[in-house]
């Protein structure tokens, strides 16, 4: 097995998919090699070469499948370095292409469809065009490289993937609003919709689509959400991730709230805490966050993004720990439809997080169930049988 990802600016869940996917393969007695480039060291111009043609130096990518004698090429996030060069070379060389869809930069150029406070489906299949009007990457120039290299690699990227992975029903859907056609087809993968394109857009065979649910190292022995003494939010400090409802409905709740994470809205939030009981923790490691995790009463992820697999929920789950999330993306499927709160009303947030955290005899049953549904959904067992069976249909 060959990984490639062009590791973001910013690093956030989607790299510890894949430290975690190696890791799995790895002790599942696979050979595992990784290939990654890094956007925080790559200048403007390399990433806008990048993008514009397709990637960059496709050859190391011939030459490591070669040195490697690779059968399957998984590739995460691939803008701007690796493009859809990096899948051809790849099949050139004789191996098969898994493309591992964590979010929706194939028509965004910001990745998560959301603009003005509400998901965005303005650039739709090819036409990105109101990513350069709306400025979408900060810059002109920036928005103006992003939206060109975007539409010319998307049919190329398709073509040249044997099949291709997203991590929830979800986004599968989302990427169909966005103009990108994965046609649901077939029966299930682990409980994951299946999917079959008709054809690559530029010919030749069709990549078949799976849904693989993001997974977790480990899942705790029981919940200790009954003791919890505060509510817990993390992620990257930004619009899209509500967390100033959930600052809003611990003050008005009277509940202690914790913040792991940072970003450009923290200045914001804290101003809107004011005197209430919020703690902001800043940017904390994994094993710190875990022990954050041990000690709360529960997680509020508020999204009014269309979030697919937010790996801050899964590792809340596999801790035991009931979830409030919202109605947006794939957040209903991760935590099940007693738990999910309307993205916008304020009302709905506060009371949903008193009713939980004014029963302890709740929260230890939330909690358990949030332990059922990680071992059913996010464990490694499970996450190993469904990338088996997308390896096994790539290589048809």
């Amino acid at each position: 097995m060959l990984l490639l990802h062009n590791r973001y600016r910013a690093a956030g869940g989607e790299e510890r998919v894949v430290d975690q996917l190696e890791a799995l393969l790895s002790e599942r007695g696979h050979a595992v090699a990784r290939l990654e480039r890094h956007s925080a060291a790559a200048g403007g111009a390399a990433a806008a070469r990048g993008l514009l043609r397709g990637g960059i130096d496709e050859d190391e990518v011939t030459e490591t499948v070669r040195a490697h004698r690779a059968e399957i090429v998984h590739a995460h996030n691939v803008h701007p370095l690796f493009g859809w060069r990096a899948l051809a070379a790849a099949r050139a060389a004789g191996a098969r292409v898994v493309l591992h869809l964590h979010n929706y930069r194939l028509v965004c150029a910001i990745g998560i469809a959301y603009c003005d406070g509400e998901p965005c489906t303005r650039c739709h299949g090819r036409d990105t065009r109101p990513g350069v009007r709306l400025r979408c990457r900060g810059s002109l120039p920036e928005a103006a490289v992003y939206a060109a290299g975007i539409a010319r690699q998307q049919p190329r990227l398709l073509a040249h993937a044997d099949a291709i992975v997203t991590v929830s029903n979800a986004q599968l859907a989302m990427l169909g609003r966005l103009g990108v056609e994965l046609d649901a087809a077939g029966g299930s993968l682990g409980g994951g919709a299946v999917a079959s394109g008709a054809g690559g857009p530029l010919g030749g065979r069709a990549a078949h689509g799976f849904v693989v649910t993001n997974a977790v190292e480990r899942i705790a022995g029981e919940s200790l959400a009954e003791t919890g003494t505060y509510a817990l939010v993390a992620g990257r400090l930004v619009q899209e991730k509500g967390f100033d409802m959930a600052v809003r409905a611990a003050a008005a709740a009277g509940i202690p709230l914790r913040i792991a994470g940072e970003g450009p809205d923290e200045q914001a939030l804290r101003a809107l805490a004011g005197d209430a009981d919020v703690r902001f923790l800043g940017q904390i490691s994994q094993q710190e966050l875990a022990r954050e995790r041990r000690g709360a009463a529960l997680l509020l992820a508020p999204s009014r993004s269309d979030d697919s697999c937010p790996m801050s929920v899964v590792e809340a789950l596999a801790d035991g720990l009931p979830v409030l999330g919202s109605d947006r993306g794939g957040l209903p499927e991760l935590v099940g439809p007693g738990a999910v709160v309307p993205a916008r009303d304020a009302d709905a947030w506060t009371t949903a997080l008193r009713t939980l955290w004014s029963d302890p005899a709740l929260r230890a049953t939330r909690g358990a169930e949030s332990l059922a549904r990680a071992r059913d959904n996010h464990s490694p067992d499970v996450y190993y049988d469904r990338l088996m069976q997308v390896y096994a249909r790539a290589c048809r």
